[in-house]
Formats: C-alpha cells, sequence, structure tokens
C-alpha cells in the first residue's frame, strides 16, 4: 500500500446511531459517534473505541455507553443488541458487512437496564420452570449411564449449544414485555432435557410446565426465532416435538386420569 493509499484509509470513518437512555423511567435518545475505520472491525471493538473517547460528532463529551459483552467468540449471548434493526450478536457483527450509519438499539422484548444493556431475567426465570438441568445434586457416583444412540447424540448436542442470548424472544411476535410466553429458547431446553437418560426421570414434569400460562399453546408458530438464532438451533422442530408431547399428556389426562384415581384407591 503506498502512501497516498495509507492516508486514505487512516482517514476513513464509521459512523454510529446508538440509543442512549440512562435508566428505564427516563425517555431514551440517540447519540451519533465516529470511530477510525479498521478492516474486519466487529461491532464491539467500535463499542470500546467509543467508550475510550464518548465524544459526538457535535463534539459533545458524554458518559461513555454501557453495553453487555463477554467471551467476544458468539459463545457467552450476552452482547445480543438490535443492530439496523435486526437482533444479533454485536461480536460476530462486522462492520464492512453493515450499512451505514450502523444504528445500535437494546433489545425491545426485556426491560432496559441502560443504553443497549436490558434485564433477560424472563428468560433465567422460563428455564427455571421447565427445570432446565439434570437434577443429580447430592447423588453419589452411579457409574456410567446408559448408552445413548448416535442419533440422539447429535441431536442433543445441536440443542446445548443454546447460549441463552434472548435472540429468539426479540424476533418472536409473541413475545411483549407485558406478557408471560417463555418463547422458543426454553422449549427447545425442555426438549434437551427430556431426552437426557436421566433427565427423563421429570420429563412429564418439564412437559406440564409448557402446558400453563405462557406456555406452549402461545406459540404462534410465526418461525421468525429459527432465522435470527446464532447457532441455527432447530427451534421450530423443538417446538413441534414438545407440542407433540404436551397433547400425549392432555390425552392422558383425559382418558386415563379416572383409572389412575381407581388404582391408586387400592381396593375397595
Amino acid at each position: 500500500m503506498d502512501t497516498a493509499q495509507a492516508s486514505a484509509v487512516s482517514s476513513k470513518t464509521v459512523t454510529f446511531r446508538i440509543w442512549r437512555q440512562d435508566d428505564p423511567n427516563k425517555p431514551g435518545h440517540f447519540d451519533e459517534f465516529k470511530v477510525p475505520y479498521t478492516k474486519g472491525a466487529n461491532v464491539i471493538s467500535c463499542l470500546m473505541e467509543i467508550q475510550r473517547n464518548p465524544v459526538t460528532v457535535e463534539g459533545k463529551k458524554v458518559a461513555p455507553v454501557v453495553w453487555d459483552a463477554a467471551c467476544l467468540e458468539e459463545v457467552c449471548g450476552s452482547c445480543a443488541m438490535n443492530i439496523n434493526g435486526r437482533v444479533r450478536m454485536a461480536c460476530s457483527a462486522l462492520v464492512d458487512k453493515l450499512q451505514q450509519p450502523i444504528t445500535l438499539e437494546p433489545m425491545k422484548k426485556f426491560p432496559v437496564v441502560r443504553d443497549l444493556t436490558v434485564d433477560r431475567d424472563r428468560m433465567f426465570e422460563s428455564l427455571k420452570r421447565v427445570k432446565g438441568w439434570v437434577p443429580v445434586d447430592g447423588t453419589y457416583n452411579l457409574g456410567p449411564g446408559p448408552r445413548q444412540s448416535q442419533k440422539d447424540q447429535s441431536v442433543m448436542y445441536v440443542l446445548s449449544t443454546c447460549i441463552t442470548c434472548g435472540s429468539c424472544l426479540e424476533a418472536c411476535p409473541q413475545v411483549t414485555l407485558d406478557n408471560d410466553f417463555i418463547g422458543a429458547a426454553p422449549i427447545s431446553q425442555a426438549r434437551l432435557f427430556n431426552m437426557h437418560p436421566t433427565g427423563k426421570l421429570n420429563a412429564e414434569e418439564r412437559t406440564r410446565a409448557l402446558m400453563g400460562p405462557g406456555g406452549i399453546q402461545d406459540c404462534g408458530k410465526a418461525q421468525n426465532c429459527v432465522k435470527v438464532c446464532p447457532k441455527e438451533i432447530p427451534l421450530t422442530t423443538s417446538i413441534a416435538v414438545m407440542n407433540r408431547e404436551v397433547s400425549k399428556l392432555i390425552i392422558k389426562d383425559i382418558f386415563f386420569k379416572e383409572e389412575e384415581q381407581k388404582a391408586s384407591a387400592g381396593p375397595g
């Protein structure tokens, strides 16, 4: 690269429009920033540059932008935000592939904490609801568990890559700030742990958790979730599988509840 080309590259900038909001109870606004262009830069690296020198294009010194990030490898899920109107991970969003000005906004299906940071408690509460774990606390070593088929292993591996980023909830038209729909990720996690050899012991409990208010019946089958999942998890397949399991339980409750009650009562 000759001197003229190097000068042109060094003078090139990237423009960002970033949503600013001091807390949930205050109105928000956009601040515009320019950062030096760097080939291969992602949105997070540009946010770090703005953090070092938070001066708007008008020359006004403002508070550093607040956002969440940890791994920078699309694993932790914490840097999900709306970028140019589409939810995605900021660590894997490359500036070279984005139209300028690049607009950054917080996810709208979660309460804003400040700027681009949101409160994701609804996701973690939903995982508690479906018992998204294997209940082995307090047990001793029981040796190797039941063998799993290669087919089940391959399905479970894909489901286990969920990073709880919230992208599927953000893209879902059925999820709103004032409703209880748990969204695709917890439903898929219920499927994952119902397939686990030990997790199967609580399979009915997880499935019944999807039958209450805000459960799987609230899904409108929009399929937006599977389009935005950064891990390409087959979320709509998981919803279909768990819908079938819920239907089985409903049928069981209708046709076999009386027989089960008689059996538990013993000889009369």
